[in-house]
């Protein structure tokens, strides 16, 4: 199991680096490595750069455990990005490990700056995704242990877990910083909280069903 995962992110990692595309600049240097104080450092892509002769090993590692799943979603979703890893300042490239306890799920959510692609390592997920406006075509599979799904940049997306034991998917992103929407979180746990009259047209629902759920989603 665990050369199994190690393969799953070597292989994320060089697939993705094939999807980078114009989110993310190209680095014009070997690396810059990013820092949270500007002392002796250079300002690139949103990130301080490291003096290279300061530079170490270190920043180029990161330990990507098991999580545990929120009872809310069913799901955890550990981020490798720039902001956890530094040496991808520039690289255009992240790593994500998602654990799911049985019939949990990644809720439909979006990476605005970010193409993805899911590698399933233990379970059975069934994933989709739906297509712009006008058409909202939905794409959607059963995946198995070694599948590979791609979802392209900005369209809304989800993976559940439809087996009987928990799931373990890797994912690769084409940017150090990709981001992430979840939709029912940002329509109805926004702050300040969207007019329920709004949301009531927009969803065609009750307006008290609409302050029922921003109650549900609410930020603590």
């Amino acid at each position: 199991m665990k050369s199994l995962s190690i393969l799953a992110i070597l292989s994320l990692l060089a697939i993705t680096l094939s999807l980078t595309n114009a989110s993310d600049p190209s680095p014009l240097q070997d690396f810059c490595v990013a820092v949270n104080t500007p002392a002796n450092a250079v300002f690139v892509n949103g990130k301080f750069c490291k003096d290279p002769k300061l530079v170490t090993v270190e920043d180029f590692y990161f330990n990507l455990k098991e999580g545990t799943p929120s009872p809310k979603t069913g799901s955890i979703v550990t981020p490798v990005n720039v902001n956890q890893l530094p040496g991808l300042n520039t690289l255009g490239i992240s790593i994500v490990r998602i654990d799911y306890a049985p019939n949990g799920q990644n809720p439909p959510h979006t990476h605005p700056r970010a193409t993805e692609i899911l590698y399933v390592a233990d379970g059975t997920l069934l994933v989709g995704f739906v297509t712009s406006n006008p058409d909202n075509r939905f794409f959607t599979k059963v995946l198995n242990p070694g599948d590979v799904f791609v979802f392209p940049e900005g369209l809304i997306h989800f993976q559940a877990n439809v087996g009987k034991s928990k799931a373990l998917a890797f994912a690769g992103l084409s940017s150090q910083n990709p981001g992430a929407i979840t939709i029912a979180d940002a329509v109805f746990g926004s702050n300040p909280q969207i007019n329920p009259s709004v949301l009531a047209a927009a969803f065609q629902l009750d307006p008290r069903i609409v302050m029922d759920l921003q109650v549900k989603f609410k930020k603590p």
